[in-house]
């Protein structure tokens, strides 16, 4: 035993009640703006189908569509690893995986399309294909055969479609509670937003629908679709998408990139409209910049190159989209949108391989973590927090078995979510 210290301090007690009282409102402030994120599954894409098209069999469609794009394409593991460059670990589990997803669940996340998808058409057909929308998700639900997230992306808030718009939300909002209630899953996406304000109207709307049925106060949330140039930069030069995130009053739930229209309005070239130009690459960092912390999620957007056609055309354009998902996920952008059923298969390729390399080096340096074992790499709660987020995702969209985790981390999937969510004052006392 060594000498034991002298411990002294010279600042009065009423010191620190007064810096806690002066900075109470930046706590309070902190605590509402950046509650962090909400600890629940992201899916790994969105799948936009047109109001009109859309029925029953559209989930199971777009499976088995999927299932015969690589029977005829990457009938095996080999070819399919061949296409893609997997290396030959990852070949078998990659492809069986991806086999047995499209299976058991090819779409995690539908969005019924009232927007570009769509179109204009007669108001009384619209509010039929509304209608009947709602009455399909929810059999869905009732037969076990919805996507874990479901919902509908209606038309702008801009004043040329901005009743069409609302009237379509009201009808199959509607339509859900007189069949029964607001599924889980449910998820609303806002489109074409440029002012804040256009986002703070469309809270009201929600809260107007909450207060007419009788429903806990923020039940409905929606995502804002990114798809101007105003939405990143206002007129001020202030950046427009962290005034959108606030006007929604704790009801948004992402921000969905949208690669086209965003494109186009900066004057990209359609031959260079791309998740990969350097346009893009600088919307989603403001984005991203501006929800972190907010429990707001990113999502990229998509690739209009359709693997459509003969086997070489089919083999360039899953290349090209394996490639967008990996740069995506390397970016922390862990959703994006698909548009077409054979792109599916190199969805979930790209995203089991991105967790599946990586899996065993995180659970064991948060293994090592935990049991303050050391190592080549000094972490910080911080990178404890990510490690076990990669590896929350990795389990939820099927990429890892929490077995292998498990075997690998010793840690349950209680622990993990303990780690990935941790109170913002225990994280920075751990880090001290």
């Amino acid at each position: 035993m060594g000498q034991q210290e002298k411990v002294a301090t010279s600042l009065a007690g009423a010191v620190s009640e007064e810096i806690s009282a002066c900075l109470a409102p930046v706590d309070a402030e902190l605590a509402r703006r950046y509650p962090g994120d909400p600890g629940t599954r992201q899916p790994v894409h969105t799948v936009y189908v047109p109001g009109d098209v859309f029925d029953a069999g559209t989930i199971r469609s777009w499976g088995d569509r999927a299932l015969a794009a690589l029977d005829e394409h990457a009938p095996d593991a080999a070819s399919f690893a061949a296409v893609l460059g997997l290396s030959d670990d990852l070949a078998e589990p990659v492809h069986s995986r991806v086999r047995a997803k499209l299976e058991r669940e090819p779409v995690e996340d539908l969005r019924v399309d009232f927007e570009d998808g769509y179109g204009p058409r007669p108001d009384a057909e619209e509010d039929e294909a509304a209608a009947r929308a709602a009455r399909l998700i929810a059999e869905a639900h009732r037969d076990g055969t919805a996507a874990p997230y479901m919902g509908i992306r209606m038309k702008c808030m801009e004043a040329a479609v901005r009743d069409r718009g609302i009237r379509t939300l009201d009808v199959f909002l509607t339509g859900l509670i007189e069949a029964g209630g607001l599924p889980d899953g449910l998820v609303l996406t806002l489109p074409k937003v440029t002012y804040a304000e256009q986002v703070g109207a469309f809270a009201r709307l929600l809260e107007a629908f909450e207060e007419t049925h009788g429903l806990a106060a923020g039940r409905l949330g929606f995502e804002i679709q990114i798809e101007t140039s105003q939405s990143i930069l206002a007129a001020d030069g202030t950046a427009t998408v962290a005034r959108m995130i606030q006007a929604a009053g704790g009801r948004a739930t992402g921000l969905h990139y949208g690669t086209f229209d965003y494109s186009a309005c900066l004057g990209v070239s359609a031959a260079h409209q791309a998740s990969d130009h350097p346009a893009a690459d600088h919307a989603k960092a403001v984005m991203q910049v501006a929800a972190a912390g907010t429990g707001v999620r990113v999502s990229d957007g998509s690739t209009n190159v359709l693997p459509v056609g003969p086997a070489e055309r089919v083999h360039d354009a899953w290349r090209l989209h394996y490639g967008l998902t990996r740069r995506a996920l390397a970016r922390a952008y862990y959703q994006g949108w698909d548009m077409h059923p054979g792109h599916i298969p190199t969805r979930y390729a790209a995203v089991f391989a991105f967790y599946r390399e990586g899996f065993e080096q995180a659970a064991g340096r948060l293994a090592r973590y935990v049991n303050r074992a050391g190592g080549d790499v000094m972490d910080e709660p911080a990178t404890a927090k990510a490690l076990s987020g990669y590896l929350l995702r990795g389990l939820d969209c099927g990429a890892l078995d929490i077995a292998e985790v498990a075997r690998l981390s010793g840690l349950t999937r209680a622990d993990l979510e303990g780690f990935a969510a941790p109170r913002r004052g225990d994280l920075t006392a751990s880090a001290m």
